[in-house]
């Protein structure tokens, strides 16, 4: 069986991206299960060149084929912030969440987006990146106990609820990771036959 490193320590993430992955014929690590793997500081200017930073330098490190993500929340009136910063807007996701409200506080525009973009490495090398995107909303006050992050706090376009309001099975149907990691694996699948070899 084949495997592919996932170029993350986030366990939520981890299982999102197990539960996506679902049937398919590969057996995913994480970077939880190489211990010794250090990864620098993220220092890309933008989500595809920090998702290429990560999966090349665990690629290298694990020597097996990896995808990497960075993700995060680009709010309109907030000039797209928190963006590439979003995992490092406060000490923990009630903290970031609770900065997102207060800079929102009297601004009527409440748009926002969810933005991922995935890289895969092999062999040393970035061979491809996808982005998946969510639309949606920020509300007033967190609602919901499932999801991480900003979920609490966004609405998704054509839905009432917020990410925490939905069980997992439910986002990971729309999300931005969901829509990107779609890309990728329609990707592998035409390209299965060069990468067959790699793997």
């Amino acid at each position: 069986m084949t495997v592919i490193v996932a170029a993350t320590a986030n366990a939520h993430k981890f299982e999102e991206y197990r539960a996506l992955l679902g049937s398919q014929d590969v057996e995913l690590h994480s970077l939880l299960d190489y211990p010794g793997f250090t990864p620098s500081e993220e220092t890309g200017k933008t989500f595809k060149e920090n998702a290429s930073q990560k999966a090349l330098e665990a690629c290298n490190y694990t020597d097996r084929p990896t995808f990497a993500d960075d993700s995060g929340l680009e709010i309109t009136a907030l000039d797209n912030a928190p963006g590439i910063y979003s995992a490092r807007y406060g000490k923990d996701d009630a903290d970031r969440i609770g900065r997102v409200l207060r800079e929102l506080e009297g601004k009527s525009d409440r748009s926002a987006r969810f933005v991922c973009v995935i890289a895969i490495a092999i062999n040393g090398e970035v061979i491809e990146t996808f982005e998946g995107v969510m639309e949606g909303t920020i509300i007033d006050a967190p609602r919901g106990e499932n999801g991480f992050g900003y979920d609490p706090i966004f609405v998704p376009k054509g839905e009432t609820r917020t990410f925490a309001e939905m069980s997992s099975e439910e986002k990971n149907k729309i999300s931005h990771r969901a829509r990107a990691l779609q890309k990728a694996l329609d990707f592998i699948e035409d390209e299965m036959s060069v990468l067959d070899d790699e793997f």
